[in-house]
């Protein structure tokens, strides 16, 4: 049985619901079985059919964390094709919200940019966040600035919905069960995600648990707009963003190298994944409508 009702503490319990206040409470959507999940996403015309259409709307359904029986159980129940196409849209929202949340940042930042009022300590804070500085650095200087720049800016949805569907196998891997890990960053120390064959000469690595999947999410674009491996990510982002675009993920894949051991071969599944499953089409998409928290109940929720 599914319910939705107006919850004041689900707005303490999500973390998703950083920065602006949204002018209604959001509501709680509670579902035991992935038909309670296409049931909801007909009443909100968030379908296939509407996208075909050419309609770029994503409600705002907010998954709150992954459920046990998705992986033991649904996934291998449902035709690959529903399997594929409700979890892109169960994770999509959460990658809008982030890139939306990303962007709110980038707007501030102009606007202190463009005052020249770099010892603004919001700006400090920021650079700390991106990791341009650290709390020992002295005052920002304007290099400094220019790199936060490129950092505080969108990953392409496509890109980011290939790699969750890649690290995640489409939110069927142990570890995005166990620990909401959607994109498969690595951690050190007994708080990781320890996969069951750890290999040799690599440390006390693991997978880095999060406490929901949009936790998941914002983990990761901070992790590619801040980590020096993905350098040229930025760089290549910053040129087209010169160019007066928007990049795509097509456009910025191929500087994930360093992303997985794979190298080439891992840019070239994500490529493969892209065109496939057609995400293009998402980076051209945008959020609508009141949140809505999707919460799992009933067996095999945890």
């Amino acid at each position: 049985m599914k319910h939705i009702r107006s919850c004041l503490l689900a707005v303490m319990a999500c973390s998703l619901l950083v920065g602006p206040v949204f002018s209604a409470e959001p509501e709680v959507f509670e579902f035991e079985s992935y038909t309670d999940i296409v049931e909801l996403f007909d009443k909100l015309g968030y379908t296939e059919a509407a996208w075909d259409t050419g309609l770029r709307d994503v409600n705002r359904v907010y998954l709150q964390s992954m459920p046990t029986r998705w992986r033991q159980k649904h996934s291998s129940e449902v035709e690959i094709k529903l399997k594929k196409e409700l979890f892109l849209r169960s994770i999509a929202p959460l990658v809008l919200r982030s890139n939306e949340l990303i962007m709110e940042e980038r707007t501030k930042l102009l606007a202190l940019m463009e005052a020249g009022n770099s010892d603004d300590p919001w700006l400090r804070t920021l650079a700390e966040k991106y990791r341009v500085v650290t709390p020992d650095d002295p005052a920002l200087g304007s290099k400094q600035v220019d790199e936060l720049l490129k950092r505080v800016d969108l990953v392409p949805n496509s890109l980011a919905l290939a790699q969750t569907i890649e690290e995640s196998g489409w939110g069927t891997s142990r570890f995005a069960d166990v620990g909401n890990a959607m994109f498969g960053q690595w951690a050190w120390g007994e708080d990781a995600i320890k996969p069951e064959q750890q290999r040799s000469g690599k440390g006390n690595y693991g997978i880095r648990a999060f406490d929901s999947p949009q936790d998941s999410v914002n983990g990761y674009m901070l992790n590619i707009n801040s980590h020096r491996a993905y350098g040229d990510l930025r760089a290549k982002r910053a040129d087209i963003r010169a160019a007066g675009r928007t990049p795509t993920g097509p456009e910025l894949v191929d500087t994930l190298l360093k992303y997985s051991e794979r190298g080439q071969h891992y840019v070239d599944t994500l490529n493969s994944i892209m065109r496939v499953n057609k995400l293009l089409e998402i980076d051209s998409a945008h959020l609508v409508g009141p949140v809505i928290l999707m919460v799992p109940v009933g067996d095999g929720a945890d």
